[in-house]
């Protein structure tokens, strides 16, 4: 058995796991659908399920579940999960409706010669909130059986 001492190095890897997790999903979600291969999809924004939740959303459940649920600490991750999912879902989502009416407008103008003008502005920028929702339930779970998992296989000393 491996003994790891160290609470924020679980909090770090509940964080980013979960956020790559649901990128691969995102990832499989793609394949699934057109039926082509895209390592793009990693790196993008927007999408089920939202990464950004994830992340953010395990990183909390983490917390909770090492400094207590009832914890000043938690509640400052609980904070700043709250604000980004409401960027990714307010904020993001509505300057990407804003790209995609400046896309068409452009297209109308330069009659389909947008390279003219340097490009398509980038739409998929922000979640619906079905995607932020899946996303944060999945960071949750993920925090979940994360932390179990590390309980039962690897000895953790708090």
């Amino acid at each position: 058995m491996i003994t790891i001492q160290g609470n924020s190095l679980e909090v770090l890897l509940t964080g980013l796991l979960s956020a790559f997790f649901a990128q691969v999903i995102k990832f499989c979600i793609f394949i699934i659908k057109s039926k082509k291969i895209n390592f793009k999809i990693f790196t993008t924004t927007g999408g089920m399920p939202s990464a950004h939740s994830a992340g953010v959303m395990g990183l909390s459940t983490s917390v909770g579940l090492i400094s207590g649920f009832d914890s000043i600490v938690f509640a400052v991750a609980v904070g700043f999960s709250l604000v980004t999912m409401y960027d990714a879902a307010g904020i993001r989502r509505a300057a990407g409706k804003t790209a995609a009416c400046l896309n068409k407008m452009m297209d109308d103008f330069y009659k389909h010669d947008v390279q003219a003008i340097g490009g398509k502005l980038k739409e998929l920028l922000g979640h619906t909130p079905l995607e932020v929702i899946v996303g944060a339930l999945f960071g949750v779970l993920f925090a979940l059986g994360f932390h179990t998992y590390l309980l039962n296989h690897i000895l953790i000393s708090y």
